[in-house]
């Protein structure tokens, strides 16, 4: 198993903000001037980007991204991307991993917004990103100073060449987030904008996959830490997309069975300023929102009557005691 890896170089907005162009919440690469090397939709895979020595395909040197043919002609190349939901761009990475002697020398982002339908070549393209130099077999990460809500950005490649991974860090609309039966919505699922603030240990998995829809497909689709040789427990620390008052909460160890944990329990409090650091140690001493529950192997576990009174709430430390594996983690209320 591909253990999960963090870039220490990677800026605050990385971890702040969600990728919409990740394919697992529903981006879409929806058409490019050329593909003929490497197909477009490689490019959305959240996972990083593979170089598998020696694998060819009909067309050439198998590369796991967006690759276009040499351009023998005036102009560049282009990929049109569906977001997987409309909002505000904070942040892009640029990623050339192991495209060396074939990575485009600068690149470009355009946007725009449709309400209905998709873009293509002719809708109103507005620039995102100016052009920029880009280097090989390395992430390039760009600052977005933007307001505007976008559905769909336009990659240009200047002229040609390979682009491993495309990550779009933004705030999706929270409109768009959909109620369930009882009116109820999931405050921290990422396609509603919820996001992990920091987490103790992401050994196996990060902490960002609890906030994924769908039940995990695999154990390694999930946060998973390491084997605790020490007292104490794992946790990780989750910023609600808006505060609200919880009203259900389910805890999935979907395929975890022998590394599920023994028991979880929730803090939560309505975190007002501070930085990432400051809130980990104030998350030491939020109220209990969900008291210590004991939990099983591949099972969803639903909580209602269990959820202490709370007011409303923005941050929560989920905590796995005493370490081990968790699919998904849902807290369902109305936003305040």
């Amino acid at each position: 198993m591909a253990l999960p890896q963090i870039d220490a170089d990677a800026p605050d907005f990385v971890q702040r903000h969600v990728n919409l162009a990740d394919a697992r919440l529903g981006a879409v690469a929806l058409t490019a001037s050329d593909d003929f090397f490497a197909a477009r939709e490689r490019m959305l895979n959240p996972d990083p980007a593979v170089f598998i020595p020696g694998k060819y395909d009909q067309n050439g040197k198998w590369m796991d991204g967006w690759e276009s043919r040499r351009k023998r002609t005036a102009g560049h190349d282009w990929c049109i991307v569906r977001l997987a939901r409309p909002g505000v761009i904070h942040g892009v990475d640029l990623d050339t991993s192991h495209f060396t002697g074939n990575f485009p020398p600068a690149a470009s982002i355009e946007a725009c917004h449709i309400a209905d339908g998709d873009a293509d070549e002719r809708s109103n393209w507005l620039p995102l990103l100016p052009a920029v130099n880009l280097a090989g077999n390395r992430h390039h990460y760009f600052a977005i100073e933007s307001a505007a809500v976008c559905t769909h950005l336009r990659v240009n490649l200047f002229p040609d060449g390979g682009l491993a991974r495309l990550r779009v860090y933004g705030t999706p609309e929270f409109g768009a987030a959909v109620a369930d039966a009882h009116g109820l919505i999931d405050l921290i699922a990422a396609l509603n904008g919820g996001t992990v603030v920091a987490a103790n240990n992401q050994h196996f998995g990060f902490a960002s996959n609890l906030l994924l829809p769908g039940r995990g497909v695999n154990m390694g689709d999930g946060w998973e830490t390491r084997r605790r040789r020490e007292p104490g427990n794992d946790w990780c620390i989750i910023a609600l997309a808006r505060p609200g008052q919880i009203e259900a909460i389910e805890v999935d160890t979907c395929h975890f069975k022998g590394n599920f944990p023994d028991r979880c329990s929730i803090q939560a409090s309505a975190a007002v300023g501070g930085t990432r650091e400051s809130l980990i140690t104030q998350s030491m001493f939020w109220p209990t929102l969900l008291p210590e529950q004991k939990l099983q192997m591949d099972h969803q576990h639903h909580y209602r009557s269990e959820i202490d009174a709370h007011a409303a709430i923005s941050h929560i430390r989920f905590n796995i005691i005493p370490d081990g594996g968790v699919s998904r983690l849902r807290l369902h209320g109305r936003p305040v």
